[in-house]
Protein backbone atom coordinates (compact mmCIF):
# COMPACT_ATOMS: atom_id res chain seq x y z
CA UNK A 1 0.00 0.00 0.00
CA UNK A 2 1.14 3.57 -0.58
CA UNK A 3 -0.21 7.28 0.25
CA UNK A 4 -2.23 8.13 2.98
CA UNK A 5 -4.01 5.91 5.32
CA UNK A 6 -7.44 8.27 5.06
CA UNK A 7 -7.40 8.66 1.86
CA UNK A 8 -6.96 5.08 0.89
CA UNK A 9 -9.39 3.73 2.83
CA UNK A 10 -12.38 5.89 1.44
CA UNK A 11 -12.36 3.31 -1.15
CA UNK A 12 -13.58 0.13 0.85
CA UNK A 13 -16.41 -0.73 1.46
CA UNK A 14 -18.28 -1.42 5.34
CA UNK A 15 -18.89 -4.56 4.77
CA UNK A 16 -15.60 -6.58 4.38
CA UNK A 17 -14.14 -3.82 6.99
CA UNK A 18 -17.04 -5.56 9.51
CA UNK A 19 -15.80 -9.02 8.08
CA UNK A 20 -12.36 -8.17 9.10
CA UNK A 21 -12.79 -6.99 12.11
CA UNK A 22 -14.86 -10.13 13.32
CA UNK A 23 -12.47 -12.10 12.02
CA UNK A 24 -9.98 -10.49 14.35
CA UNK A 25 -12.07 -11.40 17.13
CA UNK A 26 -12.62 -14.50 16.28
CA UNK A 27 -8.64 -15.33 15.52
CA UNK A 28 -6.68 -12.90 18.33
CA UNK A 29 -9.49 -12.90 21.09
CA UNK A 30 -10.78 -16.15 20.73
CA UNK A 31 -14.52 -14.62 20.91
CA UNK A 32 -17.50 -17.09 20.44
CA UNK A 33 -20.11 -17.08 17.93
CA UNK A 34 -22.70 -15.62 20.56
CA UNK A 35 -20.09 -12.75 21.23
CA UNK A 36 -19.50 -12.22 16.99
CA UNK A 37 -23.04 -12.24 16.46
CA UNK A 38 -23.77 -9.06 18.93
CA UNK A 39 -20.56 -7.67 17.45
CA UNK A 40 -22.27 -7.81 13.90
CA UNK A 41 -25.65 -7.17 15.11
CA UNK A 42 -24.43 -3.75 16.65
CA UNK A 43 -21.98 -2.78 14.34
CA UNK A 44 -24.39 -3.49 11.17
CA UNK A 45 -27.18 -1.45 13.12
CA UNK A 46 -24.12 1.22 13.49
CA UNK A 47 -23.38 1.18 9.36
CA UNK A 48 -27.25 1.22 8.68
CA UNK A 49 -27.31 4.70 10.49
CA UNK A 50 -24.14 5.85 8.30
CA UNK A 51 -25.51 4.83 5.39
CA UNK A 52 -28.47 6.72 6.39
CA UNK A 53 -26.78 10.07 6.60
CA UNK A 54 -24.50 9.63 3.66
CA UNK A 55 -21.79 8.50 5.17
CA UNK A 56 -19.44 5.56 6.14
CA UNK A 57 -17.10 4.32 8.83
CA UNK A 58 -14.47 5.59 7.28
CA UNK A 59 -15.25 9.32 7.06
CA UNK A 60 -17.82 8.97 9.80
CA UNK A 61 -17.36 11.63 12.52
CA UNK A 62 -18.06 12.29 16.49
CA UNK A 63 -21.00 13.55 15.91
CA UNK A 64 -22.38 10.51 13.79
CA UNK A 65 -21.92 8.09 16.69
CA UNK A 66 -22.99 11.05 19.05
CA UNK A 67 -26.59 10.92 16.94
CA UNK A 68 -26.86 7.04 16.38
CA UNK A 69 -26.34 6.71 20.45
CA UNK A 70 -29.20 9.98 20.94
CA UNK A 71 -31.51 7.76 18.73
CA UNK A 72 -30.94 4.63 20.71
CA UNK A 73 -31.63 6.10 23.81
CA UNK A 74 -34.84 7.55 21.81
CA UNK A 75 -35.83 4.36 21.64
CA UNK A 76 -35.37 3.81 25.48
CA UNK A 77 -32.62 1.07 24.87
CA UNK A 78 -31.60 0.24 28.44
CA UNK A 79 -27.95 1.75 29.60
CA UNK A 80 -26.36 -1.57 29.27
CA UNK A 81 -27.32 -2.22 26.01
CA UNK A 82 -26.31 1.40 25.08
CA UNK A 83 -23.03 1.00 26.75
CA UNK A 84 -22.66 -2.69 25.12
CA UNK A 85 -23.46 -0.86 21.65
CA UNK A 86 -21.12 1.74 21.80
CA UNK A 87 -18.23 -0.71 23.78
CA UNK A 88 -18.54 -2.28 19.62
CA UNK A 89 -18.49 0.74 17.67
CA UNK A 90 -15.43 1.49 19.68
CA UNK A 91 -13.51 -1.47 19.21
CA UNK A 92 -14.78 -1.22 15.27
CA UNK A 93 -13.04 2.48 15.00
CA UNK A 94 -9.98 1.49 16.90
CA UNK A 95 -9.39 -1.48 14.82
CA UNK A 96 -9.93 0.89 11.39
CA UNK A 97 -7.03 3.47 12.82
CA UNK A 98 -4.37 0.79 14.03
CA UNK A 99 -4.72 -1.35 10.66
CA UNK A 100 -4.38 2.35 8.97
CA UNK A 101 -7.92 2.52 6.66
CA UNK A 102 -7.92 5.70 8.79
CA UNK A 103 -5.76 8.15 10.79
CA UNK A 104 -8.27 8.86 13.87
CA UNK A 105 -10.12 7.50 15.83
CA UNK A 106 -13.91 9.74 16.26
CA UNK A 107 -15.11 7.22 18.83
CA UNK A 108 -12.17 7.74 21.49
CA UNK A 109 -13.18 10.75 23.50
CA UNK A 110 -17.04 9.40 23.60
CA UNK A 111 -18.50 8.97 27.12
CA UNK A 112 -20.99 5.76 27.35
CA UNK A 113 -24.15 6.12 29.06
CA UNK A 114 -23.88 6.21 32.97
CA UNK A 115 -25.10 2.66 34.55
CA UNK A 116 -25.65 2.05 38.21
CA UNK A 117 -24.41 -0.93 39.99
CA UNK A 118 -25.89 -3.58 38.61
CA UNK A 119 -25.98 -6.98 41.17
CA UNK A 120 -26.11 -10.40 39.84
CA UNK A 121 -29.96 -11.94 40.60
CA UNK A 122 -28.75 -15.17 42.99
CA UNK A 123 -30.88 -17.81 45.16
CA UNK A 124 -30.93 -18.54 48.41
CA UNK A 125 -29.59 -22.07 49.53
CA UNK A 126 -32.79 -23.25 50.26
CA UNK A 127 -34.18 -21.78 47.35
CA UNK A 128 -31.53 -24.17 45.47
CA UNK A 129 -32.12 -26.85 47.94
CA UNK A 130 -36.20 -27.03 46.70
CA UNK A 131 -35.07 -26.75 43.34
CA UNK A 132 -32.98 -29.83 43.65
CA UNK A 133 -35.88 -31.45 45.68
CA UNK A 134 -38.04 -31.02 42.93
CA UNK A 135 -35.44 -32.33 40.18
CA UNK A 136 -35.25 -35.40 42.10
CA UNK A 137 -38.42 -36.30 42.78
CA UNK A 138 -39.74 -39.73 42.00
CA UNK A 139 -36.22 -40.72 39.74
CA UNK A 140 -36.01 -43.18 41.94
CA UNK A 141 -39.06 -44.59 42.03
CA UNK A 142 -38.86 -48.74 41.01
CA UNK A 143 -42.24 -48.06 40.03
CA UNK A 144 -42.09 -45.81 37.32
CA UNK A 145 -41.83 -46.67 33.77
CA UNK A 146 -38.44 -46.37 32.38
CA UNK A 147 -39.07 -44.78 29.74
CA UNK A 148 -38.23 -41.23 27.54
CA UNK A 149 -40.89 -39.19 29.97
CA UNK A 150 -38.25 -40.55 32.54
CA UNK A 151 -35.28 -39.97 31.03
CA UNK A 152 -35.96 -36.04 30.46
CA UNK A 153 -36.49 -35.83 34.58
CA UNK A 154 -32.64 -37.16 34.91
CA UNK A 155 -31.39 -35.24 32.35
CA UNK A 156 -32.85 -32.29 33.99
CA UNK A 157 -32.04 -33.24 37.31
CA UNK A 158 -28.78 -34.00 35.88
CA UNK A 159 -28.26 -30.59 34.29
CA UNK A 160 -29.38 -28.74 37.50
CA UNK A 161 -26.76 -31.13 39.20
CA UNK A 162 -23.90 -30.34 37.28
CA UNK A 163 -24.97 -26.77 36.82
CA UNK A 164 -24.72 -26.11 40.65
CA UNK A 165 -21.66 -28.01 41.04
CA UNK A 166 -19.58 -26.66 38.66
CA UNK A 167 -20.48 -22.91 37.87
CA UNK A 168 -20.34 -23.88 34.30
CA UNK A 169 -21.70 -21.24 31.04
CA UNK A 170 -25.28 -22.72 30.01
CA UNK A 171 -23.28 -23.17 26.57
CA UNK A 172 -20.36 -25.44 28.25
CA UNK A 173 -22.70 -27.19 29.96
CA UNK A 174 -25.38 -28.23 27.30
CA UNK A 175 -22.32 -29.35 24.74
CA UNK A 176 -20.80 -31.04 27.58
CA UNK A 177 -18.91 -34.45 25.41
CA UNK A 178 -19.49 -38.19 26.16
CA UNK A 179 -16.08 -37.93 28.07
CA UNK A 180 -17.59 -35.96 30.98
CA UNK A 181 -19.82 -39.78 31.57
CA UNK A 182 -16.35 -41.20 32.14
CA UNK A 183 -14.63 -39.05 33.79
CA UNK A 184 -17.90 -38.93 35.97
CA UNK A 185 -17.51 -42.65 36.61
CA UNK A 186 -13.87 -42.74 36.68
CA UNK A 187 -13.82 -39.83 39.91
CA UNK A 188 -16.42 -41.79 41.33
CA UNK A 189 -13.90 -44.70 42.03
CA UNK A 190 -10.80 -42.35 42.46
CA UNK A 191 -12.62 -39.85 44.69
CA UNK A 192 -11.89 -37.44 42.62
CA UNK A 193 -14.53 -34.55 41.38
CA UNK A 194 -13.48 -32.10 38.41
CA UNK A 195 -14.15 -31.78 34.66
CA UNK A 196 -11.61 -30.14 32.15
CA UNK A 197 -13.89 -27.69 30.55
CA UNK A 198 -12.68 -25.56 27.22
CA UNK A 199 -14.05 -22.26 28.16
CA UNK A 200 -14.16 -18.51 26.32
CA UNK A 201 -10.82 -18.21 23.73
CA UNK A 202 -10.23 -21.75 24.38
CA UNK A 203 -9.02 -21.63 27.61
CA UNK A 204 -9.36 -24.80 29.60
CA UNK A 205 -10.02 -24.95 33.37
CA UNK A 206 -10.99 -27.49 36.01
CA UNK A 207 -14.61 -27.71 36.78
CA UNK A 208 -15.47 -29.38 40.39
CA UNK A 209 -18.20 -31.82 40.46
CA UNK A 210 -19.83 -32.83 43.94
CA UNK A 211 -20.71 -36.32 44.17
CA UNK A 212 -24.35 -36.22 43.60
CA UNK A 213 -23.74 -34.62 40.32
CA UNK A 214 -21.67 -37.45 39.34
CA UNK A 215 -24.20 -40.08 40.48
CA UNK A 216 -26.55 -37.87 38.30
CA UNK A 217 -24.46 -37.93 35.17
CA UNK A 218 -24.25 -42.16 35.81
CA UNK A 219 -27.74 -42.36 36.21
CA UNK A 220 -28.99 -40.25 33.62
CA UNK A 221 -26.33 -42.07 30.80
CA UNK A 222 -27.24 -45.58 32.14
CA UNK A 223 -30.71 -45.28 31.15
CA UNK A 224 -30.00 -42.95 27.97
CA UNK A 225 -27.80 -46.00 26.93
CA UNK A 226 -31.04 -48.32 28.29
CA UNK A 227 -33.12 -47.00 26.23
CA UNK A 228 -31.12 -45.72 23.22
CA UNK A 229 -28.45 -47.92 22.35
CA UNK A 230 -27.04 -45.45 19.69
CA UNK A 231 -26.31 -42.78 21.70
CA UNK A 232 -22.85 -44.47 22.59
CA UNK A 233 -21.42 -43.79 19.49
CA UNK A 234 -22.71 -39.62 20.19
CA UNK A 235 -20.18 -36.80 20.65
CA UNK A 236 -22.26 -35.53 23.07
CA UNK A 237 -23.27 -36.19 26.55
CA UNK A 238 -26.60 -34.21 26.31
CA UNK A 239 -27.55 -35.35 22.35
CA UNK A 240 -30.39 -33.95 21.02
CA UNK A 241 -31.60 -34.12 16.99
CA UNK A 242 -31.09 -30.67 16.87
CA UNK A 243 -28.69 -28.87 14.29
CA UNK A 244 -25.67 -28.83 16.64
CA UNK A 245 -26.36 -32.26 17.89
CA UNK A 246 -26.87 -31.79 21.78
CA UNK A 247 -28.90 -30.19 23.50
CA UNK A 248 -29.96 -26.65 23.16
CA UNK A 249 -29.48 -23.55 25.93
CA UNK A 250 -33.36 -22.88 25.47
CA UNK A 251 -34.72 -25.99 25.98
CA UNK A 252 -32.63 -26.40 29.36
CA UNK A 253 -33.85 -22.54 30.38
CA UNK A 254 -37.70 -23.80 29.51
CA UNK A 255 -36.93 -27.26 31.41
CA UNK A 256 -35.54 -25.07 34.81
CA UNK A 257 -38.62 -22.89 34.64
CA UNK A 258 -40.69 -25.88 34.97
CA UNK A 259 -38.97 -26.98 37.95
CA UNK A 260 -38.88 -23.24 39.02
CA UNK A 261 -42.59 -23.56 39.15
CA UNK A 262 -42.92 -26.77 40.38
CA UNK A 263 -40.83 -25.59 43.53
CA UNK A 264 -42.63 -22.27 44.47
CA UNK A 265 -40.06 -20.40 42.88
CA UNK A 266 -41.28 -17.48 40.34
CA UNK A 267 -39.71 -19.41 37.35
CA UNK A 268 -38.80 -15.70 35.83
CA UNK A 269 -36.13 -15.53 38.77
CA UNK A 270 -34.72 -18.84 38.20
CA UNK A 271 -32.29 -19.41 34.85
CA UNK A 272 -29.24 -21.15 33.80
CA UNK A 273 -27.19 -18.07 34.58
CA UNK A 274 -28.99 -17.37 37.84
CA UNK A 275 -27.73 -20.68 38.87
CA UNK A 276 -23.92 -20.03 37.97
CA UNK A 277 -24.22 -16.76 40.47
CA UNK A 278 -25.92 -19.16 42.61
CA UNK A 279 -22.50 -21.37 42.50
CA UNK A 280 -20.42 -18.07 42.75
CA UNK A 281 -21.93 -16.50 45.76
CA UNK A 282 -22.70 -19.91 47.71
CA UNK A 283 -18.74 -20.09 47.15
CA UNK A 284 -17.93 -16.48 48.31
CA UNK A 285 -20.41 -16.62 51.28
CA UNK A 286 -18.95 -19.84 52.55
CA UNK A 287 -15.44 -18.34 52.66
CA UNK A 288 -13.86 -19.38 48.65
CA UNK A 289 -11.31 -17.04 47.92
CA UNK A 290 -12.32 -14.92 44.63
CA UNK A 291 -9.15 -15.76 43.00
CA UNK A 292 -10.04 -19.35 43.41
CA UNK A 293 -14.03 -18.52 42.41
CA UNK A 294 -12.10 -16.55 39.11
CA UNK A 295 -10.64 -19.83 37.79
CA UNK A 296 -13.78 -22.01 38.66
CA UNK A 297 -16.04 -19.45 36.42
CA UNK A 298 -13.36 -19.36 33.69
CA UNK A 299 -12.99 -15.57 34.00
CA UNK A 300 -10.04 -14.20 32.05
CA UNK A 301 -9.98 -10.90 34.11
CA UNK A 302 -10.42 -10.98 38.46
CA UNK A 303 -12.29 -7.24 37.36
CA UNK A 304 -15.43 -9.72 36.29
CA UNK A 305 -15.96 -11.69 39.30
CA UNK A 306 -15.86 -8.70 41.42
CA UNK A 307 -19.40 -8.19 40.94
CA UNK A 308 -19.93 -10.63 43.81
CA UNK A 309 -17.92 -8.24 45.79
CA UNK A 310 -21.46 -7.31 47.58
CA UNK A 311 -20.93 -11.34 49.12
CA UNK A 312 -17.28 -10.59 50.39
CA UNK A 313 -18.31 -7.13 52.21
CA UNK A 314 -21.46 -8.64 53.93
CA UNK A 315 -19.00 -11.08 55.07
CA UNK A 316 -16.06 -8.63 56.17
CA UNK A 317 -19.38 -6.38 58.24
CA UNK A 318 -19.92 -10.20 59.89
CA UNK A 319 -16.40 -10.57 60.49
CA UNK A 320 -15.58 -7.56 62.35
CA UNK A 321 -19.30 -7.67 64.18
CA UNK A 322 -18.62 -11.27 65.36
CA UNK A 323 -14.68 -10.70 65.70
CA UNK A 324 -13.36 -7.32 66.22
CA UNK A 325 -12.26 -7.34 70.42
CA UNK A 326 -13.79 -3.85 70.73
CA UNK A 327 -17.10 -4.56 69.18
CA UNK A 328 -18.04 -6.56 72.79
CA UNK A 329 -21.57 -5.25 73.85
Amino acid sequence: MSGDPASRGKSAAPEPLLADFLNLLAAERGAAKNTLDAYRRDLADYLAHLRARGRGPLDAAIDDIRDHLAALAQAELKPASAARKLSAIRQFHRFLAAEEHRADDPAALLEGPRQGRRLPKILTVEQVDRLLRVAREGLDDPARPRDDDLLSAKRAACLLEVLYASGLRVSELVSLPLSAARLAEKSVAQGGGFLTIKGKGGRERLAPLTPAARAAILSYRELLLELHPGAARQKWLFPSEGESGHLSRQVFARELKFLAAAAGLPPAKVSPHVLRHAFASHLLQNGADLRIVQELLGHADIATTQIYTHVLDERLKAMVRDLHPLNDE
